[in-house]
């Protein structure tokens, strides 16, 4: 079991190895983040594909066949009316794609003593990357969670994935040593992610953004186990559960915690 500088120094072995020549900034990030994922993920993560059936010409739907989605029976089945929680336990950390990472993230938030909000924002800065996507995932990520939290809450979110790339002396953050040992001094962000660190560095909430960052774990710990129910407080008192459920409340992002349900395919 590797400890964590040996997880951190591995994951950048793996990264730089799959670097290329005239690979981006933000490909090289996308790399690094890949490798980190996979060394935590231990166990054989169940496939993440769902099946679709075919409704016959007079079914419960009619419409003349219409596909439907059902559910994996690889993965555990969703309730009726899933809360956070529920996809926690049986889909972020039952792929072990980053779900431990915030666990863990959220964890050290509260031991810092940050407001229940951004114990909540660093609960879920990563959530597009376990759920959906990598690449711009503070933005998707704020995206998925816009209806359920408060304003603060997103912009943390939004605005953490441009901040980890700049340090900040008053805060305490440096520039993640793990870059610069996997892909050298030289490494920069994008234009438009610069862009974003400068509108965020002038904001009223430039703080909030900057403790997510200044919580997240650049070396994971697949020693220490967190539990997604210490936080089951928090999360009531922070997050607005919809009464059908998320994925069924007709929220703008309702689609987006469907398709999390029913893995890779769509209603």
């Amino acid at each position: 079991m590797l400890n964590q500088q040996e997880l951190a120094a591995e994951a950048g072995r793996v990264a730089a190895a799959q670097a290329t020549p005239g690979m981006s900034s933000t490909e090289k990030d996308e790399l690094l983040e890949l490798a980190m994922m996979k060394l935590l993920d231990k166990g054989v993560a169940p496939p993440f594909f769902g099946r679709v059936a075919q409704m016959a010409n007079g079914g419960p739907t009619g419409g003349g066949g219409r596909y439907l989605m059902h559910e994996e029976p690889r993965l555990p089945a969703m309730p009726e009316k899933p809360t956070l929680i529920d996809f926690f336990e049986r889909r972020f950390l039952i792929n072990k794609r980053g779900g431990n990472h915030l666990l863990q993230s959220a964890a050290l938030a509260r031991r810092n003593g940050l407001p229940d909000k951004l114990v909540l924002a660093c609960l879920l800065h990563d959530v597009a990357v376990v759920a959906h996507v990598r690449t711009d995932h503070g933005y998707y990520g704020a995206q998925l969670v816009e209806p359920y939290v408060d304003e603060e809450t997103v912009f943390a979110i939004r605005y953490h994935q441009a901040l980890r790339f700049y340090p900040d002396a008053e805060y305490k953050y440096e520039y993640p040593d793990l870059y610069t040992r996997s892909f050298g001094e030289e490494y920069r962000p994008p234009a438009y992610v610069r862009e974003a660190y400068d509108y965020a560095r002038g904001h009223k909430w430039y703080a909030s953004a900057r403790l997510v960052t200044c919580n997240d774990l650049y070396s994971f710990d697949p020693n220490v186990k967190v539990e997604i129910r210490e936080f089951e407080d928090i999360i009531g008192r922070t997050f607005k559960t919809p009464k059908e459920g998320l994925g069924f409340d007709g929220s703008p992002v309702a689609h987006m915690w469907r398709s999390i349900i029913w893995p890779n395919n769509f209603l």
